[in-house]
């Protein structure tokens, strides 16, 4: 799974954990690893026969090979040097995009830093010009046992940590047993079927799974960071902490100002730049994040060169502040780059563990009470396309009514979902655009009304006789314009909706421990999802805090479809058993839908180069760029 930027701005609360845009784990991969252990035709020959590999992926596939020089995407002989600098627009676990107070990103306290993953070296490394494969990086290769419940990563001689010590396989277990105990709970239910890691020698670390685990745990295990087992041998692994932990990574922390910036240093020595995963990445000598409690704020940074890359979030920002001289001139360029992840589930997800969200009817009136169509075109410059899916603009996402193979899977639960699942998959509706669609609202009333609240007085009442209100929160200004008609209109349906700002790290806070009515997030998952799908919408997420499962579903079915696509022997089977479960969660109503976007949109100081193409999945910025010092020059001598 990929954690990209989970709230955003205005209209583009970017996501998860794609990673967040781009879910959930930068350094673990999109989701894939060897396949369901015991499962007939699960393994290629090469893995049955423990055969050392250079790769893993979700179904054995490969593109590159053992001797491979560099990925395609990239230039192998980037020039290195200079400066990219940036708001960050990907975020994972404890991390914020508006502020910090830890350097620790690995656990549940604190706020961490943007980028410390960086800092770390991870056994595998993403190629993001395939779904989801994964090749060596502090391991050269790993040996998988018949069963696919063990695997053997042979490390590679020379791997250090930035003090000089020795990165052994001691490490690598002791790194993937403190996150399965005390890591961010996120980590914790990833890891939930890793039965232990071990260090057989120096050079060889085991790591166990439990029977029946998920395609991609054994992936996200590989992706996961090597820490320094000497280092918290005299260091609390799960306090928040300032101090600089000791990393293996490409780059390391250089300078910081909690809550304002943190610049990371590339490692000039560092023992993996000439892997062939490393080849013409990390080019910048220094990475910078900024930090701007208002992204208005943050935009007139931009301005001035505070900072020199952007990806725009807010349409209205896009379609009518990019007129400063700088962008006139040519010294600030912008693109739209094609996105082809999944753009995932965005919108108001509603918490169903409160009494009065628990009927479904209920909760598909407040989607009847949003008025995408007059947003999309007042606010956002009809920008955006409305979310229907949680694989929105994948071919995981369901359409039309259910084809045999889906049908198939979802037989056995008839009576125990929606007769809907069988039928055509819900949609929002489609409103006037007027802003207050009587027709919708009417509709809205009829379903309240089907779920047994009462108006009286033009105050709505639960069945049980409570007043039903809904507090919406933000940590900044930018995106209340989306919130106040759609407030407008829930009160005309009697409901006392309100809107508060309050900081980043109490928002967090009540996100972690599920204290909200509904709260805006966008879920972008990888191109091949799995075992990651369960700190989404999984009983066990609901109960966990800390975890994506902000709905609160809690649903059998749900469960053992999430168990289905977990154990699928091939992408065809997956892709049928993400369909059935996209049906049955669209069934439930969860989320007030939002809205997505196919594509990128970033603005730049002109001082960079990249290679002529983008990876397919993955921005590139700034894994792939590089500083141009003859362009830097020219525009020094521009003003």
């Amino acid at each position: 799974m990929v954690v990209g930027r989970e709230q955003g701005g205005e209209d583009g609360i970017a996501l998860l954990i794609r990673a967040s845009r781009r879910c959930v784990l930068r350094f673990a991969a999109s989701a894939a690893a060897g396949a369901v252990a015991g499962r007939p035709g699960f393994m290629t020959p090469a893995f049955a026969q423990g055969a050392e590999r250079h790769g893993i992926s979700a179904f054995g596939e490969l593109k590159y090979p053992a001797d491979f020089r560099h990925f395609d995407y990239v230039a192998a002989e980037a020039p290195k040097g200079g400066l990219f600098s940036q708001i960050g627009s990907t975020f994972q676990f404890n991390q914020n995009p508006t502020t910090f107070n830890s350097l620790n990103s690995f656990i549940f306290k604190g706020v961490a830093a943007l980028g410390m993953e960086m800092t770390f070296a991870t056994m595998m490394t993403r190629a993001f010009d395939e779904r989801d494969a994964m090749y060596g990086q502090a391991a050269r290769a790993v040996r998988i046992s018949d069963d696919g419940l063990v695997y053997r990563f042979v490390l590679r001689p020379g791997t250090l940590f930035h003090d000089g010590s020795k990165l052994t396989a001691h490490d690598v277990a002791f790194s993937l047993n403190i996150l399965k105990e005390k890591g961010h709970p996120q980590i914790r239910q990833y890891l939930r079927q890793m039965v232990a890691a071990e260090a057989a020698d120096e050079r060889t670390a085991t790591v166990r799974f439990e029977p029946g685990r998920a395609r991609d745990v054994p992936l996200f295990a590989a992706g996961l960071p090597i820490f320094s087992r000497v280092y918290y041998d005299k260091q609390p692994f799960d306090e928040s902490t300032l101090d600089i932990p000791l990393g293996s990574g490409p780059y390391k922390v250089a300078r910081f100002e909690a809550n304002r910036f943190i610049e990371y240093e590339r490692v000039r020595d560092w023992w993996g730049a000439n892997l062939p995963t490393s080849r013409g990445r990390f080019n910048f000598d220094r990475v910078r994040y900024e930090f701007f409690r208002d992204r208005n704020v943050g935009f007139e940074g931009f301005k001035a060169k505070t900072y020199l890359f952007r990806e725009e979030f807010t349409s209205a920002t896009w379609a009518t502040r990019y007129d400063f001289p700088a962008f006139t001139d040519g010294r600030v360029k912008r693109e739209v780059l094609p996105d082809e992840n999944p753009s995932g589930a965005q919108g108001w997800f509603i918490n169903t563990r409160r009494e009065k969200f628990k009927d479904p009817r209920f909760r598909e009136a407040l989607i009847c009470a949003f008025d995408f169509e007059w947003t999309n075109k007042s606010i956002m410059y009809s920008s955006y396309e409305r979310t229907h899916s949680v694989f929105q603009n994948s071919d995981l996402m369901a359409n039309g009514k259910p084809g045999p193979d889906e049908r198939a899977l979802l037989e056995p639960y008839r009576g125990k979902v929606s007769d809907e699942v069988f039928g055509e998959p819900f949609v929002p509706p489609v409103s006037d655009g007027s802003g207050r669609d009587r027709a919708l609202l009417r509709r809205a009333v009829g379903l309240i009304r089907q779920a047994g609240y009462t108006l009286r007085d033009g105050k709505l009442f639960t069945p049980q006789g409570e007043r039903v209100a809904i507090e919406f929160f933000l940590e900044e200004p930018t995106f209340q314009p989306h919130h106040q008609l759609y407030i407008k209109n829930l009160i005309d349906l009697g409901i006392d909706a309100t809107l508060r700002f309050i900081d980043a790290a109490q928002a967090q806070a009540r996100v972690n421990d599920f204290d909200f009515d509904l709260v805006v997030k966008r879920y972008g998952f990888s191109t091949t999802p799995g075992d990651s799908l369960r700190a989404y919408f999984s009983s066990q997420g609901a109960a966990l805090k800390g975890s994506h499962n902000l709905a609160g579903i809690a649903d059998p079915v749900v469960d053992a479809l999430i168990e289905t696509i977990a154990a699928a022997p091939d992408r065809g089977a997956l892709v049928t058993a993400c369909r059935a479960l996209d049906r049955v969660l669209r069934a439930g109503r969860y989320w007030v839908p939002h809205w997505y976007k196919p594509s990128h949109w970033i603005a730049y100081w002109d001082t960079f180069a990249r290679p002529p193409e983008k990876p397919r999945y993955a921005r590139g910025i700034p894994d792939t760029w590089w500083y141009d010092a003859d362009k830097a020059a020219q525009l020094e001598r521009r003003g």
